[in-house]
């Protein structure tokens, strides 16, 4: 069974700092391009960054790039999103979203979704 764990979210004032985990289970994690993507209620998902498959190629939105980290995680098959400087228009849901893709095809063969944690940034 194919499963994402999120796991960091909480409440945090503007300019303060989190971290989110993502664990991986049930599918080759190092095939798969593993993002960050949030969503705000009422409103569409937002990619956020994400990581290849080799883990040395890290992209990032254009609004969260300078203040969040990609990486992957010391334990096996996980990855982090270290969050600085947040700034109460980073309050969402974040989703750990893992995507595998055939060859040069731009739509992914497989995908899996976490359930989401919920990240507030509010003084």
């Amino acid at each position: 069974q194919e499963r994402l764990v999120e796991s960091g979210g909480g409440l945090v004032q503007p300019g303060g700092s989190l971290r989110l985990s993502c664990a991986g289970s049930g599918f080759t994690f190092s095939d798969y391009w593993m993002n960050w993507v949030r969503q705000v209620p009422g409103k569409g998902l937002e990619w956020v960054s994400n990581i290849n498959t080799g883990g040395d190629n890290t992209y990032y939105a254009d609004s969260v790039k300078g203040r969040f980290t990609i990486s992957g995680g010391d334990a096996k098959n996980t990855i982090n999103l270290q969050m600085d400087s947040l700034k109460p228009e980073d309050t969402a849901v974040y989703y750990c979203y893992a995507a595998y893709y055939r060859g040069s095809d731009h739509d992914p063969a497989y995908e899996y979704w976490g359930q989401g944690t919920q990240v507030t940034v509010s003084s």
